[in-house]
């Protein structure tokens, strides 16, 4: 998320007035497990705070994984108790958490069935496929990468996810996530998956940036990010 939420930005700012800054508190983990996924969320809170030193305009939580791993439909406990982290702060600023997105993002395309890939150990990527069922979303078919760590996930070539998500049964799907982590890249694949696979394909980081820029209040569109991003849903409301 730290390269493609800023990506997508500046691909916006060249098709609208907006200029944004970027900035980014980080939780530690070095191997995607579930216990260290619970220490990392537990200390999403200081990191609220000191992004609200700075008085954001909002924040995302960039782990959809640890988010998924705390329970069903968690997002929507954490997006509650950051916000009130930041309004404690002095600082009150609307909070997305990368899970909520993807959720949200899917809901917006009308997708009801998808494809997926993820970058995740075959038991929680089972948590995420199951997390999008309790919200409406059935996953058809899905593959995990298997990738321990977090640094071989940033490292993994976007431009082998095509490849990937077309071996995956998704004639019948809706929708595509290309990457259901805000880790592992895909944006540079995006489009070209589009094209491949026929029909709309997002990314956790797309997800987000769309929510981000409409609990700003603008119209959520930027050039090269997909389907979603594409300036048809850029008035969609956020999630009620």
């Amino acid at each position: 998320m730290e390269t493609e939420i800023p990506a997508i930005l500046r691909a916006r700012e060249q098709v609208a007035p907006e200029r944004f800054t970027f900035h980014s508190s980080r939780m530690r983990m070095t191997h995607v497990t579930p216990e260290q996924l619970k220490a990392m969320d537990a200390d999403s809170d200081r990191c609220a705070v000191e992004l609200s030193d700075a008085r954001m305009d909002v924040l995302g939580y960039a782990c959809l994984v640890a988010i998924m791993s705390m329970g069903l439909g968690y997002h929507r406990t954490s997006e509650e108790r950051l916000h009130r982290r930041t309004v404690e702060n002095g600082g009150p600023a609307p909070v997305v958490t990368s899970a909520g997105a993807l959720v949200h993002g899917l809901k917006t395309l009308g997708a009801t069935k998808v494809a997926l890939v993820a970058p995740y150990m075959m038991p929680l990527t089972r948590t995420v496929v199951d997390y999008l069922g309790h919200e409406g979303i059935k996953v058809l078919d899905f593959t995990a990468l298997e990738i321990p760590d977090n640094l071989d996930v940033a490292a993994h070539d976007p431009l082998r996810l095509p490849g990937i998500a077309a071996a995956l049964d998704h004639a019948d799907a809706d929708a595509v996530v290309l990457s259901a982590c805000v880790q592992m890249p895909s944006l540079a694949a995006v489009e070209e998956a589009e094209q491949r696979l026929g029909k709309p394909v997002v990314s956790a980081a797309i997800c987000t940036a769309h929510q981000m820029l409409r609990a700003l209040g603008l119209p959520a569109h930027a050039p090269g990010a997909g389907h979603l991003l594409s300036g048809a849903y850029a008035e969609a409301p956020l999630p009620g």
